[in-house]
């Protein structure tokens, strides 16, 4: 009975945390707008009576966040159209170059752009080198992905070419640690990123898989 509980659970615990996540997602962008559609939906006066198992407002809120999230795509792409013309496109260096201006501002603006640049530019190589480090002593080692150099005031305070690397932590990979290592303590693994967030997601339970098994 236990093994058929734990395989249940192992079938079931994904599912479910991915139904979470997206449930989250939907209610975090439709909620400020909510009550501005359920409004104009309610003056339709659609379902009076329900429909099967749900009431009126049940019906109406549904229907409210699905257009919602269809006019929030619709106007996301439409930005990205309108982003490409020229005159646009100006329009919005201008207001860049004002940020990077503003104190305060202009640190937390510029610090999110560059992270979403990174993350989103398909020719930056971040994290998607496998490696092995020593941590949090020699002789003890972590799995971690290599982000990019160091900074050069770092390199040059050690003398040393460095390495920045990330370790998440287990079993939540969204935190770590990010540490910088020099080249020759670096040992790089011929492993995919997805499979060694799961090997360190499971704490260990699930094993990469090599890329080259031959």
């Amino acid at each position: 009975m236990r093994k058929y509980f734990i395989t249940g659970l192992a079938l079931l615990l994904p599912v479910a945390i991915t139904i979470a996540i997206v449930l989250f997602l939907i209610k975090f962008f439709t909620e400020p707008f909510i009550n501005f559609t359920s409004n104009i939906i309610h003056a339709w006066n659609l379902f009076p009576r329900g429909l099967f198992f749900l009431s009126q407002e049940n019906i109406i809120q549904y229907i409210g966040r699905i257009l919602i999230l269809v006019m929030l795509f619709g106007v996301t792409v439409l930005l990205g159209i309108v982003a490409r013309w020229f005159l646009i496109n100006s329009f919005f260096s201008i207001c860049d170059k004002i940020l990077h201006r503003i104190p305060v501002i202009n640190t937390v603006y510029k610090t999110s752009q560059d992270i979403i640049k990174t993350v989103f530019s398909s020719d930056k190589n971040s994290f998607k080198q496998v490696v092995m480090v020593p941590f949090p002593r020699p002789g003890v080692y972590v799995m971690g992905l290599i982000a990019r150099e160091s900074p050069h005031v770092c390199s040059e305070a050690t003398g040393e070419e460095l390495i920045s690397v990330l370790v998440p932590t287990t079993p939540n990979p969204t935190t770590g640690f990010l540490l910088m290592f020099k080249t020759e303590d670096i040992i790089r693994l011929d492993l995919k990123p997805e499979d060694a967030i799961k090997y360190i997601v499971s704490c260990g339970a699930i094993l990469p898989k090599r890329k080259n098994p031959e």
